[in-house]
């Protein structure tokens, strides 16, 4: 059974990408690292940024956060003001 999740991307991570938004199907229920390493693998750029915070369904997650399907994922890489 597939676990199709959606991926949305904010600043340099929508950048590396080159899209707003990915849809992945995931071979089975999955963990947030597991699903951030996979994209790191797709996407070496990804392993420049110096941190990278992960929201699912609109709550942070940690990298041992089961994954659903439907679920809908953030990337937020790190914001620079001044």
């Amino acid at each position: 059974m597939s676990n199709r999740v959606s991926v949305q991307l904010f600043g340099i991570t929508r950048e590396i990408v080159g899209s707003s938004a990915l849809t992945l199907d995931l071979p089975q229920p999955g963990q947030v690292g597991e699903l951030l390493s996979n994209l790191k693998e797709q996407y070496p750029a990804l392993n420049g940024l110096r941190s990278l915070l992960v929201a699912v369904n609109g709550e942070y997650a940690e990298a041992d956060q089961p994954l659903h399907p439907n679920d809908e994922i953030a990337l937020i890489p790190p914001v620079s003001g001044g």
